[in-house]
């Protein structure tokens, strides 16, 4: 039996070792190890995570006690995340959490993992509610974990949102990490196919980051996404734009004049966004670009002349493409 398969002993355990008797440091050091002869990049520091959070430490902790003893639960706790992460269940997945905006989410089944591309939706968004102190409304639509709405309403502490998710579980997700990160009380979560069950007073602003991947595309995707996030928040159907189609239509009644509306992309469509939008009655504005120089962000405020345009017998508007 290998040191990995015996419960609560780490790869380089020495044979007359105990569970317990690992230090902190040094089950550090044997989960980078493995981590990093599994290929797995970043294998220091996601070595760093696991030890914090399944050991409840802080980072001092691995400074100024790094002989502790992790004992054997803890040993046992380290083993098994290392067997899952070796089998390539994301590090996210098994923390069951993950940062945004520097704020802490928790992680469902039903919810992707936030990713640092989304924060540019977040920025572009908070510069066009420049007043940090006027009120707002914020529709939020597709919210998962509630990562964009929440982040959101911690930067403009006058606002207030709706998260509209298909996803029960999500919901129950997004509702948590409202009150984790003290933004329960203005935050409103309804289960819901996009905008189709709102009615009420406009939004000032909408903001989604929909399912945008191809179809076909999705057996291809790294395993990591293919196999742990929900095929529901990744597949935009056959073009990857089935959602967006849902959106624009819809959105058109929920903004208020001159609102902007804001959705995610990916890196390569945001041309054909920008002929459906047009289209359906949008003046678009150049993408907003991530890190990495990737179009990421499209920004969609309606265009009244367009929108009387959309509207008119024969406009092709529901059936762009």
């Amino acid at each position: 039996m290998t040191a990995l398969a015996m419960p609560g002993v780490l790869p380089g355990a020495a044979p007359g070792d105990g569970p317990g008797a690992l230090s902190r440091g040094a089950a550090l050091r044997r989960l980078a190890e493995a981590l990093r002869a599994a290929g797995i990049a970043n294998a220091a520091g996601e070595a760093r995570f696991l030890v914090l959070d399944l050991l409840g430490l802080r980072p001092i902790d691995l400074l100024g006690a790094a002989a502790e003893p992790v004992g054997a639960e803890g040993a046992a706790r380290l083993a098994e995340a290392l067997a899952r992460r070796l089998s390539g269940e994301p590090l996210a997945r098994i923390l069951g959490a993950w940062e945004f905006w520097s704020l802490p989410f928790r992680l469902s089944p039903e919810t992707l993992v936030p990713r640092a591309d989304t924060e540019t939706l977040v920025e572009a968004a908070l510069r066009l509610l420049p007043d940090a102190g006027a009120p707002a409304r914020i529709l939020d639509l597709g919210t998962g974990s509630g990562c964009i709405l929440v982040a959101l309403l911690h930067e403009r502490r006058a606002a207030s949102g709706i998260g509209v998710d298909r996803s029960a579980g999500a919901l129950r997700t997004a509702r948590a990490n409202a009150e984790a990160n003290g933004v329960g009380e203005r935050a409103a979560f309804l289960a819901g196919d996009w905008g189709a069950a709102l009615a009420g007073p406009a939004f000032d602003l909408v903001v989604s980051n929909p399912p945008y991947i191809r179809s076909a595309a999705i057996p291809g995707l790294d395993r990591e996404v293919r196999l742990h996030d929900p095929a529901a928040a990744l597949d935009g159907g056959a073009d990857g734009l089935g959602a967006y189609r849902r959106i624009l239509d819809e959105a058109a009644r929920l903004l208020a004049p001159g609102a902007p509306l804001l959705v995610e992309i990916g890196y390569d469509q945001a041309d054909d966004l920008a002929r459906l939008a047009g289209a359906a009655g949008y003046a678009v504005r150049a993408p907003v670009r991530d890190l990495a120089g990737h179009d990421r962000v499209m920004i969609l405020v309606q265009d009244p002349a367009r929108m009387d345009r959309a509207a008119a017998p024969g406009s092709p508007r529901k059936n762009a493409c």
